[in-house]
């Protein structure tokens, strides 16, 4: 039977070309999000995929969308933690609440839904153990001007990585975060035209095509149980993160 995975966020930009990437390996996929088009789409000539529409900010959706998987396949084997959102960079005294919470409530809480409802049903399973995947950010390590809600957000990523690595080891279960630097998708599109520097310029950045953190996923997600990598970075060769500011 071909191991399955379930990708977050994945109607479009890094969740769309990792399942689409997964699916050509001959994965079993179930592709979620909150645009059912956009995930058909992303789905299209593809009998493995399983399209399931949820919004992970929502409790009772995410436990929907795992019970229609438990349903439909008889183990899960990978969770791809994927989904996540920014706004506009600007002074933190001039960041609506309601945009840090915008940030919290998918970056932070959706993740931790996701996470809780996969670990559970890797928990019980038969055989017990799986692999959950977060979508951190190079933001985790070194922000960029601006960004409080969004840098804090994926600092919060790390730590519930690290949790899960920890509290997985009884269930055979392995955390593992890939932080991504500047792969060209909707959401980097920015950078081709210029961005803020930490030296108050705008400068354009270099960027890489989104299907090297794809191909970096489906390694991470292929390892064998006793194998994890625990944190991998893929960026552009010559983003200006190291030696950033």
């Amino acid at each position: 039977m071909a191991k399955s995975i379930l990708i977050t966020g994945a109607g479009s930009g890094i969740g769309r070309a990792t399942a689409r990437r997964f699916l050509d390996a001959g994965w079993r996929v179930a592709l979620t999000g909150r645009r059912e088009d956009a995930l058909h789409e992303a789905a299209a000539g593809h009998a493995a995929a399983l399209v399931i529409p949820c919004d992970v900010t929502d409790e009772a959706a995410v436990d929907a969308l795992y019970a229609r998987i438990a349903g439909e396949w008889d183990r899960l084997d990978v969770l791809f933690n994927n989904a996540g959102t920014n706004v506009a960079g600007r002074p933190i005294d001039e960041i609506p609440v309601a945009e840090w919470q915008q940030v919290c409530d998918v970056n932070i809480t959706g993740l931790f839904l996701a996470a809780r409802r996969a670990f559970g049903m890797m928990r019980h399973q038969s055989p017990q153990g799986g692999r959950i995947i977060n979508n951190g950010s190079v933001s985790s390590h070194v922000p960029r001007p601006g960004s409080a809600p969004y840098t804090m957000s994926k600092h919060a990523v790390t730590g519930l990585t690290r949790t899960l690595s920890l509290d997985g080891r009884p269930f055979d279960i392995g955390c593992g975060q890939i932080d991504v630097g500047n792969a060209l998708t909707e959401m980097a599109e920015a950078m081709t035209r210029g961005v803020p520097q930490a030296d108050g310029s705008m400068a354009v950045e270099a960027v890489m095509d989104v299907s090297c953190v794809a191909d970096s996923v489906l390694h991470m997600a292929s390892l064998p149980p006793e194998a994890n990598i625990e944190f991998m970075t893929v960026m552009a060769t010559k983003m200006p993160f190291i030696g950033r500011g």
